[in-house]
């Protein structure tokens, strides 16, 4: 499924584009770069989703639409995906996944390189392609959804920009994003200690995290070498970050807080690496900035009034004490002690389980007001901004559009109430019913979603991984390395961020349950049992270094291990082995090609053929297609991420150099405002002369005068 993260990834990324279209050129200039790393996640999953859902895949295509004879708009209703439009235009299952795949690479880049194709009608056709993924994929990707909604809600409307260029509207669906932000940064924080995960409670879970995330890296091995003590003190940063933080700051009116939290979660986010989550989430952070925090051109310094000095004053007290309460809960909650001997940070947990229960139940009607009055703010500022817009046409055509874009802004908030009650610890009941009504009949289109509801336990043992062993006797067996899995021990972690390859992130989903709960698996061990290129692709692009290139394993297994990081020696030398592992249990039982066993998996996984399978037909489409696997299927993840990333930021260098406005030299011109703000006060003076009396004084004074007009006001055009 990382197809469908690879493009949505794009869309994010230019969704963020759109929301600083306002920003300063160096702030522009960082984004447009952002955007070129996620951009290019899109082409590796070209790579992979013949291998995750081709017609040879884990999880074919065709096993969900076919065998399907309902109506096309009741298939539609029923399941909102364009794939059953392939049938219809003469396209194969795979082939109507492909193209979906491509059409979205193509408008995000697009949407990356030209100013023109940064238009909601774009962001809502790339959030259709990618629910149309979303509906036969792997995973649980809903924050790309939610967040690509937004981004057709901020997005500019050519259509809109044709009948009036009014943007007043923008702050109140740009409120939306920040209103993500906080429900992804509370609830995740919310669901570490409401979870009862043990790790969290007693402030280990950071030196655990380094070795157990999802693609370790060498500074993560580095990283789980610190002192206890100071992994707790991490621990106690991340909760507070996930959780005061965003209660006392994100919505605060004082500027300088807004901020202030925007750098905390920056440094926290970074600590847990740079993966599709993580980059998505600064991109949502910069909704707690604003244009003049990223202005180049410094306002000049005026003379303060008491009174604007006695606000400076009053805001710099209230940062001092929300600050200073941050502190202090942080050292109350968690007891942090400074032992001066020893030289080190002591921290426990000082409040149960019981405690934080009511707490979440207590915030959870102020940060609904809280989000309501903010919203409120929003809405109410643009209207006086419609409403003393010039020209009638103007401000009717200004008021239509905050009316529009309120009521979506007022129906996303709404709704997303809901899935935001599901909290642990909070209540939904007071939701009117209306609005739950009303999400359940939009549900299927993620419009919101709910963060935070399903947290994975930090392992206390270890690792676990799944090791996948082949072999043609049944008796020597080799490892089925993977590219990116710590397989190996003595090899070094290799560095696959921002690239999310998806099938190692299965796998490592999975290594913690068992297999019959994760139904692809059998389709797995059946795929590498028939030896199909584009599954064993997904383990190693190069064939010398998979074992069974020749001639497919006649037999298969997986066995589940605890990998841990190793530890520097007493004289601090590094040791030989990056990990060291410990065999835990069986994860699937020995099976081959025939086995009873692994057809009544199958079975139970759908993954049966009910229907024959009908080939695709030959035409153009089909054969460009083929062409184009067959020319990705052997490159990497990485090593394509990387040249999509330097063409795009080529590009996008190129295009800034070569469009740099070439100043002349002389006094500067002035601008079309002051040009068109100045004519009505010519005009009001013009006007005032010719009612005066006329000059007696002779023609020179006249002529003076004259001149003097002519030097003050900019020459007209004669008509």
């Amino acid at each position: 499924m990382f197809i469908v993260l690879g493009k949505s990834k794009t869309f994010i990324s230019t969704f963020y584009k759109c929301l600083c279209i306002d920003f300063d050129r160096y702030m522009e200039n960082w984004i447009l770069a952002s955007f070129g790393i996620k951009s290019a996640h899109s082409f590796p999953s070209v790579v992979s989703v013949a291998g995750l859902f081709g017609d040879e895949g884990l999880v074919p295509v065709h096993l969900q639409v076919a065998g399907v004879q309902r109506p096309l708009l009741e298939q539609l209703q029923a399941s909102p995906s364009l794939l059953w439009l392939g049938p219809t235009l003469g396209l194969g299952p795979q082939q109507a996944l492909e193209i979906i795949c491509l059409l979205g690479v193509l408008l995000s880049l697009g949407a990356v390189l030209l100013g023109a194709l940064r238009d909601s009608l774009v962001y809502l056709c790339l959030w259709a392609l990618y629910l149309s993924l979303y509906t036969v994929s792997l995973s649980l990707d809903n924050l790309l959804l939610e967040a690509g909604l937004l981004a057709a809600l901020v997005a500019p409307c050519a259509l809109l920009r044709r009948i009036s260029a009014s943007s007043h509207h923008d702050p109140v669906t740009f409120w939306l994003t920040r209103w993500l932000f906080f429900r992804l940064v509370l609830c995740t924080g919310v669901s570490k200690l409401a979870s009862g995960d043990p790790s969290w409670w007693d402030l280990t879970a950071l030196s655990r995290h380094f070795e157990t995330q999802a693609s370790p890296t060498p500074l993560a091995w580095y990283a789980h070498q610190l002192p206890d003590w100071l992994s707790k003190l991490g621990a106690v940063y991340i909760l507070s970050a996930e959780i005061t933080v965003p209660l006392l700051m994100f919505f605060a009116p004082v500027r300088g807080l807004r901020i202030g939290a925007f750098y905390i979660q920056l440094c926290f986010i970074l600590l847990g690496g740079f993966s599709l989550l993580h980059l998505l989430t600064i991109t949502l952070s910069f909704s707690l900035l604003d244009n003049d925090h990223f202005s180049s051109q410094k306002k000049k310094t005026k003379t303060k009034t008491w009174s604007q000095f006695l606000l400076s004053c009053l805001s710099f007290l209230v940062k001092l004490a929300v600050y200073l309460l941050v502190l202090f809960s942080a050292i109350k909650l968690f007891k942090l002690e400074i032992n001066w001997e020893k030289k080190v940070v002591t921290s426990k947990t000082t409040f149960t389980r019981k405690s934080f229960e009511e707490f979440v139940k207590q915030i959870q009607d102020p940060t609904i007001w809280v989000g309501v009055l903010s919203l409120t703010w929003e809405v109410v500022a643009a209207l006086l901004k419609c409403v003393c817009a010039r020209g009638v046409l103007n401000k009717l055509s200004s008021l239509i559009q905050w009316a529009i874009f309120t009521a979506a802004a007022a129906a996303v908030f709404a709704l997303s109430l809901v899935p935001y009650t599901a909290m642990a610890g909070m209540s939904g009941g007071k939701i009117l019913p209306e609005v739950r009504k009303a999400y359940g009949a939009v549900e299927k289109y993620q419009l919101v979603s709910a963060y935070g509801i399903q947290h994975r336990m930090v392992p206390p043992a270890g690792r676990p991984e799944i090791v996948l062993e082949g072999s043609a006797d049944k008796k020597t067996w080799t490892e089925l390395n993977l590219m990116y899995k710590p397989d190996s021990l003595s090899e070094c972690p290799p560095v696959v961020g921002p690239h999310q390859p998806r099938l190692d992130w299965l796998l490592w989903e999975a290594a913690v349950g068992e297999h019959d709960q994760n139904h692809w698996f059998t389709g797995l061990m059946q795929r590498l049992l028939e030896g199909k290129p584009d599954v064993v692709s997904l383990l190693q692009v190069d064939e010398a270094q998979y074992p069974f290139s020749q001639t497919p394993p006649a037999f298969v297994r997986a066995k589940v291990y605890h990998y841990h990081f190793t530890r520097t020696t007493e004289d601090g030398t590094h040791p030989q082995a990056w990990w060291k592992r410990q065999y835990v249990r069986e994860f699937f039982p020995t099976v081959h090609l025939g086995d009873p066993a692994l057809n009544v998996l199958l079975s139970d996984a759908g993954l049966k053929e009910k229907y024959p399978v009908q080939s695709s037909p030959d035409t153009p489409v089909s054969q460009a297609l083929g062409l184009l696997r067959g020319h990705v299927r052997g490159l990497s993840g990485p090593l394509v991420l990387l040249t999509l990333f330097a063409t795009v930021a080529s590009i996008l260098l190129l295009k800034a150099l070569f469009s740099r406005p070439r100043h002349p030299k002389g006094p500067k011109p002035k601008s079309t405002s002051e040009h068109r703000n100045k004519k009505p006060r010519e005009a009001h003076e013009g006007s005032e002369k010719s009612r005066a009396p006329p000059n007696r004084g002779g023609k020179k004074d006249n002529s003076e005068e004259r001149k003097q007009d002519s030097d003050r006001s900019p020459p007209r055009k004669r008509k």
